[in-house]
Parts: C-alpha cells; sequence; structure tokens
C-alpha cells in the first residue's frame, strides 16, 4: 500500500469563506453550472463595497470562488490553503506572493507577483506553496 504521507495535500486548510455580491458581468449566475456559475474555482477580486469581479493581470487577489446563488450572492474563500488556476504562461515560483492574471483574454487566473514591478508587490499577497498542476496552484492566503 503507498504512503498517504509521501503526496502533501494541504488544500482546505483553515479555510475562511465569506458572502459577497457578484458584479453581474464576469460572474454570472447559472441554474445548470456547477455550484451556479461557469467561473466557480476561478479566483475574484474587490471591485467594490462588497462586490467581486474576476481577477485581471496584477490586481489584488481576494480568493477563491466557491459558489454562487440566483440572489446575485456567492461565497469566496478568501483566507486559508486553495487550489487556483494560473494563467496559460504565468510565473509560477514557489514560495512567491500571488496576483491576478488573464488566461489569454479570460480572466479569474493567478501568477507570481513581479519582483521588479513595485505597484504588484503592494497589491500581492499569499504564497505558492505547489506549482506543479498550473490548473490547481496551492495557495496560501
Amino acid at each position: 500500500m503507498a504512503d498517504p504521507r509521501v503526496a502533501g495535500n494541504l488544500t482546505g486548510i483553515k479555510g475562511v469563506n465569506a458572502t459577497f455580491i457578484i458584479d453581474n458581468s464576469t460572474i454570472t449566475y447559472s441554474a445548470t453550472a456547477a455550484g451556479g456559475s461557469a467561473s466557480v474555482g476561478l479566483a475574484v477580486k474587490l471591485t467594490d463595497d462588497y462586490t467581486i469581479a474576476l481577477t485581471t493581470d496584477g490586481c489584488a487577489v481576494l480568493g477563491k470562488l466557491l459558489s454562487v446563488e440566483s440572489d446575485g450572492m456567492a461565497t469566496v474563500q478568501i483566507a486559508g490553503v486553495m487550489a487556483l488556476p494560473s494563467g496559460a504562461s504565468a510565473a509560477l515560483t514557489v514560495g512567491a506572493a500571488i496576483v491576478g492574471d488573464l488566461d489569454g483574454s479570460t480572466a479569474g487566473y493567478i501568477r507570481a507577483a513581479a519582483s521588479g514591478t513595485a505597484a504588484e508587490l503592494i497589491l500581492c499577497r499569499g504564497l505558492i506553496l505547489a506549482n506543479d498542476d498550473t490548473a490547481a496552484v496551492v495557495v496560501w492566503l
């Protein structure tokens, strides 16, 4: 039998969830989508009082979209260990803080903050813990 300790899995540790309003533009409700939106699982940012949208390049990451309800409210994991997707050619240095990224022209992805960009260093947060799966980069916020 394989030793389960050989493969680390920290996802979900110290998870903190909060409720926000969706922008109803980059994030929309869909009764047929898992979790209530095609955007579930993507990275989000804060855009206004209690309002979220999908992340864009170089922006601060609030957390991971977990679900969207028909009334326009969403549950977001804002702290703890989570898996977020990275942009297609994103830099993903283990130990680096993260900012938002695009995957082509699609919002909702992450990358490592650029160390030579002062604005990104101010906005970045968290820590990349594992980058072996670009569709599920393990981060701690």
